[in-house]
């Protein structure tokens, strides 16, 4: 079918944030709707926008698969070498078995009390200053922290993390492409990993490093590479991701101060509230199958070799699975977005997330509870994440504890 909507291989595109009027019109007009070019010129792409059809392509990795590309813009097949987010089964399911004791539930659940004295450390670098940088200062701060203890990187070098994230995410925007930065970052990050798997090697830790230089893939350990490309995933998926929830989640109870009244005399609604938030403004907003042979997504032919992308914004706004789809609910129980993925690449560091963004907004509504705007927002110049660079905020700052007062 033919319809005029701006080409969402474009950042340009998402500059304001997500465009849920144009995925409305494709999931009524045209769900499963062909785009005839790239941004770059080469053929298009299919753009899948109703929920059971995103579902179906992700759970389907033999007739749509990752290993040859995850990213509308990429021009290599096989970019990424032996990283787990292009992999398909059966060696992803192996690679998958080596990461997830890392993260159970149970091993997760043990942080919460580190958790919340992080989320303690973070808030009181600002709490008395009334106003901070949302993003840069909050959002960020936490999850940084937690990944870089969990990947063993000394608190030295954990902003080596936030600056080669922000630069391999933000390969579109040019507030990180200057000097061309972007391009050696995963080069850095890529040496960094390497080093650190020789000093593991060498004093093994109680970490995911560890872990995963002992472990064993059908008899074989990882190489170097194959540790370092985990490394990297790890670093950016668990860093990028949560930080981007985390804000996009206070710019939502910003956004409607209503729902925001409510969790403060509510607190017991807050796991439905962060269900609701993963919901309407998941992170990432897309991931790009191929079709390994002939097929079809919901009546329409696919052709081998086309290029398919999921749009999970657009599935968790589907009328005919959410009633009210587009209302910001946090009462809405059940809630089964698609904000983590569905399938084999479901979202293995999801607990963690959880519990991050848990521990951070009950912090943030008992000490900074009249959190409201300051600035405009900036959004991360991307078409595959839906990031805040810049959430200028101001607040009553807290009182200074005076001992023995």
């Amino acid at each position: 079918m033919s319809l005029d909507i701006p080409d969402v291989s474009d950042p340009a595109t998402f500059v304001a944030g997500f465009p849920h009027e144009v995925f409305r019109t494709l999931r009524e007009r045209s769900p499963v709707h062909w785009q005839a070019r790239d941004r770059d010129g080469r053929r298009g792409f299919w753009i899948v926008s109703r929920y059971e059809d995103v579902k179906y392509v992700s759970k389907n990795p033999r007739l749509f698969c990752s290993e040859r590309g995850t990213n509308i813009r990429e021009t290599q097949q096989g970019q990424g070498g032996r990283m787990m987010l292009m992999m398909d089964p059966p060696d992803h399911g192996r690679y998958r078995r080596l990461v997830s004791p890392g993260f159970t539930p149970r091993r997760i659940d043990a942080l919460a009390s580190h958790i919340e004295s992080t989320v303690d450390a973070v808030i009181d670098r600002v709490a008395l200053k009334g106003e901070c940088d949302f993003v840069t200062d909050l959002a960020a701060e936490l999850p940084l922290r937690v990944i870089a203890e969990f990947l063993g990187v000394p608190e030295e070098d954990r902003h080596k993390l936030f600056d080669w994230s922000n630069r391999l995410i933000g390969f579109e925007d040019p507030e990180f492409m200057k000097d061309a930065a972007n391009l050696t970052a995963a080069i850095e990050m890529y040496g960094y990993a390497d080093r650190l798997a020789e000093q593991r090697l060498a004093e093994p830790a109680d970490d995911i490093p560890t872990l995963l230089l002992n472990a064993e893939v059908d008899g074989e350990r990882l190489s170097r590479p194959e540790f370092s490309a985990f490394f990297l995933l790890l670093a950016v998926a668990g860093n990028e991701t949560t930080r981007n929830l985390i804000s996009h989640g206070m710019r939502l109870l910003i956004e409607h101060p209503e729902a925001c009244e409510r969790l403060l005399a509510e607190p017991a609604l807050l796991p439905t509230a962060i269900e609701e938030m993963l919901r309407f403004s998941p992170p990432v907003m897309y991931f790009r199958r191929t079709a390994t042979q002939d097929a079809e997504i919901g009546g329409v032919p696919i052709a081998a070799g086309d290029k398919v992308t999921v749009w999970y914004p657009s599935a968790n706004r589907d009328a005919q699975v959410f009633e009210r789809a587009d209302s910001f609910d946090i009462t809405r129980d059940p809630n089964d977005h698609l904000a983590f993925g569905v399938g084999e690449h479901f979202c293995v560091g999801s607990h963690l997330a959880r519990l991050e963004i848990r521990v951070m907004f009950e912090k943030l509504l008992v000490r900074l509870p009249d959190i409201r705007p300051n600035g405009p927002i900036r959004y991360l110049h991307s078409h595959f994440i839906n990031g805040v660079k810049s959430m200028p905020v101001r607040f009553t700052p807290e009182r200074p504890f005076l001992e023995g007062k």
